[in-house]
């Protein structure tokens, strides 16, 4: 089977229109799970909550903010394959959808941040930016032609393909480990809570950090540097920064600005795990055209800045 017929099995037309009206392919299912979080409330152990925070980190930050994120959307390093793989699989468990859609969605966010064309920008309301974008529309149905522009690199990989199709295995096989393990219990807080936990940790980058916080860069956005959003997110609330240097795998530029997933990204160099990295230092200030009142390390970022790098051996990036 071609990557194109894989994408159209699971892909239908992009249809603007559908703004205002439910998703009932998602709804229900952001439903159970929530549901299914609260109820966790209910069956608490200290086995459960401890199995929930590691597997929050494990999809959170290893899957989603390095792997999807910096990795595979911006590719600010590189890694072997088949580490490649195994943090894509750790994403995918995170429940937001396989790699191909997540990363072409967050290409196109960034191509029109903040303006017409935006998934999820809080110009169309602040709720719509946190979840209203998932609930509502066609955000996350992507057609063939959207994938192939915003993803040829990784629709040429069999790999991604596949695990765009069966996104959902992983998290399947997870729950039913941890069922054969402990009982229903676990399931509720190792699938249920962290899932729910680690959506809202997603969709909070979408809103909060691009409403409250402060602003480094003069950005041709609304990106703010937010740090509870960081705290939640492992590092990925220094919005504006990353949407200042978008290729950069450092999204804490400054020694207080805590980056779990810059963090973890070091350690992986030291155990010969990450190369090419892209490592973005604020250039030298300038203060022409700043107020008095202005931070003193705040500048203006007036280049356009790629969206993936395009280091030899990294692949073509896609289209602006």
């Amino acid at each position: 089977m071609t990557t194109t017929t894989v994408l159209q099995d699971n892909c239908v037309r992009n249809d603007p229109s559908g703004k205002n009206r439910l998703n009932w392919a998602i709804v229900p299912v952001m439903t159970i799970v929530h549901v299914g979080a609260v109820a966790a409330l209910f069956f608490f152990s200290w086995t459960g909550l401890f199995l929930a925070i590691f597997l929050y980190w494990v999809t959170g930050a290893l899957g989603l903010g390095i792997c999807y994120h910096r990795l595979l959307t911006h590719r600010s390093f590189a890694t072997p394959k088949w580490f490649e793989y195994f943090l894509t699989i750790c994403g995918v468990t995170a429940m937001e959808g396989g790699p191909l859609l997540w990363v072409a969605i967050h290409r196109k966010h960034h191509q029109f941040a903040d303006k017409d064309g935006d998934p999820h920008s809080p110009r169309d309301g602040k709720w719509w930016s946190h979840a209203g974008w998932v609930l509502c529309g066609n955000a996350l149905r992507q057609d063939v032609a959207t994938l192939k522009r915003y993803v040829p690199d990784l629709a040429e990989d069999k790999v991604h393909v596949w695990l765009t199709k069966y996104h959902l295995a992983p998290l399947a096989i997870v729950a039913a480990v941890l069922y054969a393990i402990g009982g229903f219990r676990l399931v509720l807080w190792g699938v249920f809570f962290r899932t729910v936990v680690g959506l809202h940790a997603t969709w909070i980058v979408n809103s909060a950090a691009h409403i409250w916080g402060s602003r480094r860069f003069e950005t041709r956005d609304t990106s703010t540097n937010n740090w509870w959003v960081a705290l939640v997110s492992f590092g990925d609330g220094w919005h504006n920064n990353h949407h200042a240097y978008p290729v950069s795998a450092r999204h804490g530029l400054k020694w207080y600005e805590i980056d779990l997933n810059w963090y973890t990204i070091w350690m992986f160099k030291q155990l010969g795990l990450a190369s090419r990295i892209h490592d973005a230092r604020p250039p030298v200030l300038s203060h022409a055209n700043q107020s008095n009142s202005e931070a003193p390390d705040r500048v203006a970022v007036v280049a356009n800045l790629g969206i993936i790098s395009q280091d030899p051996g990294e692949g073509p990036p896609p289209p602006h």
